[in-house]
């Protein structure tokens, strides 16, 4: 769980510095190879890409010790984390009840991290590992089907597609038993957790950028936590705690909740140039 939370930390700290990182890059004007390239050069970039890498070893080292219901409710714990590091590096001003959903959000992981039990002891078949290929596929699919629709709902279709990739992206990790060349070649899980997450950045990418980053955010957080958790519990041996389910679930449901009360933060917010103001409600985000 220290993992879990420990990746949501570097998540939710590198939206906001990458954020910075790109607006004083993007102040100089020029194409998107030019701001790339300016952004490279900032301290403050690098240091998110490190953050995601960091992250990312974190999420997988989780995923590995313990159920992925648990580790798909941390992980969305980092709009938690940028909401209060944008207030802090940003100067946005939170109102109370986005701080409030921040509190929803630490109670529903305390909650979970004290019903948790182990990883479960359960295989992947190899049904399974088609399975998750076959999902991967399926969310390519739906990106080139969300982009045509008109853009009230092309944004959630997108976002929710988005998750649904990073959630391939978790049940796969743990399918794949054996790192050694010929195993990983000879494994569909690993060509689901390629083709999963390259498809998860493209489609939220697009969400966010042609559509309300609120609505591809709460998506993307939906589709991330409740289907590989499903998968978690019936198809791999993920349990809780002996007695503690109905805890679990409550922590679950309270953590996903004030997520998505913070959804705006799935995109840092904006810098001002003022008095700091309270904005309306809107992580990683796993790269």
């Amino acid at each position: 769980m220290v993992c879990a939370l420990g990746a949501a930390v570097c998540f939710g700290t590198a939206t906001v510095l990458q954020a910075m990182a790109a607006r004083t890059a993007a102040a100089s004007g020029g194409g998107e190879a030019a701001l790339l390239l300016r952004a490279l050069r900032q301290w403050r970039y690098l240091a998110g890409l490190a953050l995601d890498g960091l992250g990312f070893l974190l999420q997988i080292a989780a995923l590995r010790s313990i159920p992925i219901y648990a580790v798909g409710a941390a992980l969305a714990s980092s709009l938690a984390v940028t909401a209060v590091v944008a207030a802090r590096l940003l100067q946005v001003r939170l109102s109370r009840v986005e701080w409030g959903a921040v509190g929803v959000v630490c109670a529903g992981l305390a909650m979970l991290g004290l019903a948790s039990g182990p990883e479960g002891d359960r295989a992947g078949s190899t049904a399974l590992k088609y399975a998750m290929l076959a999902a991967a596929g399926a969310v390519l699919l739906l990106g080139l089907v969300a982009g045509r629709l008109p853009e009230r709902g092309r944004a959630l279709l997108l976002g929710l597609g988005a998750g649904f990739g990073f959630g391939v992206v978790e049940v796969a990790v743990r399918l794949i038993d054996d790192l050694s060349p010929g195993a990983l070649l000879a494994n569909p899980a690993a060509y689901a957790l390629l083709l999963g997450g390259g498809a998860a950045f493209l489609l939220l990418t697009s969400a966010l950028q042609r559509g309300s980053v609120t609505t591809a955010t709460a998506g993307m957080v939906i589709g991330e936590t409740i289907g590989p958790a499903a998968v978690g519990v019936v198809w791999l041996g993920d349990r809780t705690r002996e007695g503690l389910a109905w805890l679990a679930v409550l922590g679950f449901a309270v953590a996903v909740a004030g997520a998505l009360a913070l959804a705006r933060f799935g995109e840092a917010p904006q810098e001002t140039a003022a008095e700091p103001r309270a904005v309306p409600s809107h992580p990683g985000d796993f790269p």
